[in-house]
């Protein structure tokens, strides 16, 4: 099996070498692949279906165990999850869903500066089904960040969304990321958001980083941009689809 390892001693925030892995079948979804992010650096994973992004996030989440497989991972002690669904707790009020398992008593303070950074102050105890679907993604980024994690892992945080909700949370998360600075990793279908949030844009392809893109972008990233175009066009491609390819909501 893969060494997973918490505490790094290299200057990467995660660093992977070699990685195998595959499931009952046999058929390989990982094959040996390399990676490394920096300290403070936003990473997007794009790939078809079945080409191994949330396969590559379990396993540095160290969520794989279904899985076989080997190799070398090394990231953070401070890791946090977010995921396609909140994955709230619906018997327990939203600041209970934020603070579950932190320890310390400043806890509970916490866990509310946490939901006013993400726009829910005055929200702490109400119920999870009493919110939108962008709330509790909120909520869900709150959880994570109270940790104060030295990686963040974004498993399509935003997929279930409308697409006007999904523009407010990418303004939402880029601005936490500014504050915090951890590392992430987000995998996305979405090749705009890629561009819109992401340093740098993997495309994964048959279990391995088939390209790689760094966004030397600066301000505001604006799709209409002649620069931005020339990105999503180069991605689209990458991933063997045409320029006029339009991304569904």
């Amino acid at each position: 099996m893969a060494t997973h390892a918490g505490g790094l001693t290299t200057a990467a925030s995660v660093r992977i070498r070699d990685l195998h892995r595959s499931f009952t079948d046999d058929r390989p979804v990982l094959a040996g692949l390399d990676l490394d992010i920096a300290p403070g650096e936003f990473v997007a994973l794009l790939g078809r279906s079945g080409s191994g992004k949330s396969t590559l996030l379990r396993a540095l989440a160290g969520l794989d165990q279904d899985a076989r497989g080997t190799g070398e991972i090394e990231v953070p002690e401070q890791v946090s999850v977010v995921f396609q669904d909140s994955r709230l707790l619906p018997w327990q009020r939203v600041l209970r869903n934020v603070v579950i398992g932190l320890a310390g008593p400043n806890a509970k303070a916490r866990g509310r500066e946490a939901l006013a950074e993400v726009g829910l102050a005055g929200r702490e105890r109400a119920w999870p089904r009493e919110l939108s679907g962008g709330e509790q993604q909120r909520v869900a980024l709150a959880r994570s960040l109270v940790r104060e994690p030295q990686l963040l892992l974004a498993d399509e945080p935003f997929g279930a969304l409308d697409a006007l909700t999904r523009i407010k949370m990418h303004g939402l998360l880029r601005a936490l990321y500014e504050r915090h600075q951890p590392a992430v990793l987000l995998v996305t279908h979405d090749v705009d958001e890629a561009i819109v949030l992401a340093d740098r844009v993997l495309v994964l392809d048959s279990g391995h980083v088939r390209t790689e893109r760094r966004i030397d972008l600066d301000g505001d990233r604006d799709p209409s941009d002649p620069r931005f175009a020339a990105i999503r066009t180069e991605l689209l491609a990458a991933l063997g689809l045409g320029a006029d390819h339009k991304e569904t909501a």
